[in-house]
């Protein structure tokens, strides 16, 4: 057993308190100064500082530690390949009963824990409660495809429900698990034009999804647009040039170049293009923001156009 420190002992050497840098002696201006020293308030330039230190090992060692491979339990499966899928589409998920209390008095490593697959299945059917089951099983295969390794059954399983059943269910499903499907697209889609278009939206809606969740600080609700303002010389990152209100195409480049790549697709474009129109649809985001910044803009500009020019200045008349 390890007995508390006395009290009235002196402090070791060892770990004495670092001395206070106020009662060091200050030189005076005509000694000469020691090459030894180093102020402790002064910083040493290390070059620029950077937003992710270690970049980008600290990142991917990072990412590779949230991809580890989700565990299934004893007599956990996932379902053949060929399962039909018309009863799981028309199937509704119920609601789940309550986890048992735990006895307070059992040996709490002598109960069996439920596996990381089990306990994603369940957080997935609590979430999607009314919805099909097909749903569900779409869900969970998501949650294992985003590991560094799945079951090998799972990218196919996957594949066939948006072949076979995907227009009946873009239409269950909640926008969430909708982009995450596209995105799912980027690394297990079966031909190289539907990772092209899961990896395009992943960019997409991936940004904005930050940015969006950052305007929420500035205080002002998502469906107004800020109001239009001389921005002056300010600089983006990267020295990118501005984007001009009226005149720019960026937002119609971006949004046209995704539409068109995905309307050539028919199972993740299908997909992809129900997600664009849902945006489109959607007043609380930066394109519909822009679009109302564009019309005050031009609005103004139509008035300063259509006002009446003024009166010019009578001539001067000389004295009779």
């Amino acid at each position: 057993m390890t007995l508390p420190p006395d009290p009235a002992a002196p402090p070791p050497t060892s770990q004495s308190a670092p001395e206070d840098p106020s009662s060091q002696p200050i030189p005076s201006a005509d000694s000469t100064p020691d090459d030894s020293f180093v102020d402790p308030f002064v910083e040493e330039d290390d070059g620029p500082t950077v937003t992710y230190p270690d970049a980008p090992d600290s990142l991917i060692e990072l990412w590779m530690a949230r991809r580890k491979r989700m565990a299934l339990g004893p007599g956990e499966a996932l379902p053949p390949l060929d399962v039909p899928l018309q009863p799981l589409l028309e199937a509704r998920i119920e609601p789940l009963p309550p986890l048992p209390k735990p006895d307070p008095d059992a040996d709490p490593e002598a109960g069996e824990r439920q596996s990381i697959h089990g306990q994603k299945l369940r957080a997935i059917r609590a979430e999607l409660v009314g919805k099909p089951e097909l749903a569900a099983l779409n869900a969970i295969l998501i949650a294992h495809l985003r590991k560094r390794s799945y079951p090998r059954e799972a990218p196919l399983l996957f594949r066939r429900i948006w072949t076979e059943a995907g227009p009946a269910l873009m239409q269950e499903l909640p926008g969430r698990w909708l982009i995450s499907s596209i995105i799912t697209f980027g690394d297990h889609g079966e031909t190289e034009a539907q990772r092209r278009i899961g990896l395009s939206m992943n960019v997409f809606f991936s940004l904005m999804k930050l940015y969006e969740f950052e305007r929420f600080h500035s205080g002002v609700w998502p469906e107004r647009a800020f109001p239009a303002r001389r921005t002056g010389k300010k600089k983006l990152p990267l020295d990118m040039p501005q984007f001009a209100l009226l005149g720019g195409g960026l937002d119609v480049n971006l949004l046209a170049q995704l539409w068109h790549e995905a309307r050539e697709e028919p199972v993740a474009g299908a997909l992809a293009c129900h997600l664009l129109q849902r945006l489109n649809e959607d007043p609380r985001n930066l394109f519909r923001r822009i679009g109302l910044m564009r019309a005050d803009k031009h609005m103004d500009r139509m008035e300063a156009d259509a006002a009446p020019a003024p009166a010019p200045p009578a001539p001067d008349v000389p004295p009779s």
